[in-house]
């Protein structure tokens, strides 16, 4: 029995790297056609010209920022003349903030806190450029979240138009979609729009198969041989799957092997991945809630706080309750019902009568909804 179970001293990581959500794999399959389109869309850079502007589009957990993480290595490896910058949005959503990644990326320090202003930022930057005869490209991560006070138009207008300011400054841009519902090309103002003009690169989920693959590629780098039985792979695949986010399944097997390794087992066990479930189910809802407006947010809550009572409802009925607190017309109602059904917060179906009646039911307990939203 003592040879099946883990000196104090022992491990069942190779490397937990591996397992971290920001980790970004030597080996990236089934994205090959995505990083090929985002390729072509950067080469004119590496010739001193401007980068092509893209919209990567997919739902969380498809490899939008895997990909752009991937290319811009590349790129640092390749040449100094092309300068990638990756800026996540949900933490820098103002256009002060996100210019001041871009001052640090070329100089290598933040502007100062306090007494700089927006256009001393700006004129560095250009300054900097014209001097060392660089080119930009800017990834703007989650970029949906510059749309609210109309932050996207400034900053995509301050990056696009800045060779008026300074001639000869190249800046491409990639923004990372991450909100279905979201078309930024429709978002953008005309005079933003004119200079925009970019070409999409949509990111599937993945297959079945392709969940499969790619974690069974992160438990041959992550763990050691034998640590994750087959047929445990196949509930973490499983329940991969039904939460729709690649994510999740990294995770789950990150605490899984974390409650084995604590019960000095050298083996995960069924009972390891449940109880890591637990946890790790509810990473796809915390991610895809932070890509709310504060409108949807709301009436997320108010179908929480029905869900509490009934499982399933009618689209009729949510909308009788939350329209007590909510100015919020049906049109509008349904829209974001449905984009909540696309992010897969919810079930959207229909039950066959006298007439097609639309029935909600939320994907997770309504408690833990309620608990993330706050």
């Amino acid at each position: 029995m003592k040879k099946n179970l883990l000196m104090w001293d022992e491990t069942l990581f190779r490397d937990p790297e591996v397992f971290e959500i920001d980790h970004v794999p030597e080996q990236f399959n089934h994205r090959e056609a995505q990083l090929r389109e985002l390729a072509f869309q950067v080469k004119p850079g590496l010739r001193g010209a401007r980068p092509l502007n893209t919209i990567c589009r997919g739902l969380p957990g498809t490899g939008k920022t895997t990909s752009i993480k991937k290319i811009f290595a590349e790129i640092e490896e390749t040449t100094k003349k092309l300068v990638p910058v990756y800026v996540n949005c949900q933490i820098d959503n103002t256009k002060f903030a996100i210019f001041s990644q871009i001052y640090k990326k070329l100089s290598g320090h933040l502007p100062p806190a306090s007494g700089t202003s927006f256009k001393q930022v700006f004129d560095a930057i250009g300054r900097i450029l014209q001097k060392e005869e660089q080119v930009l490209v800017v990834a703007l991560d989650d970029a949906n979240y510059l749309l609210y006070e109309n932050e996207i138009n400034r900053v995509l207008y301050a990056l696009l138009r800045s060779h008026e300011a300074y001639p000869g400054t190249r800046i491409g841009v990639i923004t990372i979609i991450s909100d279905m519902s979201v078309d930024l090309r429709t978002e953008v103002d005309a005079r933003v729009a004119s200079v925009f003009q970019p070409t999409e690169i949509y990111f599937p989920p993945y297959s079945l198969e392709e969940v499969r693959t790619i974690l069974e590629e992160r438990v041959a780098q992550g763990l050691y041989p034998g640590v994750l039985p087959a047929e445990e792979l196949d509930l973490i695949v499983e329940q991969t799957m039904k939460s729709g986010d690649l994510r999740v399944g990294i995770d789950l097997i990150k605490r899984a092997a974390l409650n084995a390794e604590k019960e000095a087992r050298r083996a995960i066990e069924r009972d390891d991945i449940c109880r890591a479930y637990e946890v790790s189910k509810y990473l796809h809802l915390a991610y895809s809630l932070r890509t709310l407006k504060a409108e949807e947010q709301q009436l997320l809550g108010k179908i929480a706080e029905m869900s509490r009572e009934e499982k399933e409802m009618t689209a009729g009925e949510v909308y009788r309750y939350v329209k007590e607190t909510m100015p919020l017309g049906y049109t509008k109602f349904y829209e974001i019902v449905k984009k909540f059904d696309a992010m897969r917060l919810l079930n959207l179906h229909y039950r066959q009568g006298r007439g097609r009646t639309r029935l909600i039911s939320l994907r997770y307990d309504p408690d833990r909804v309620l608990e993330y939203l706050q």
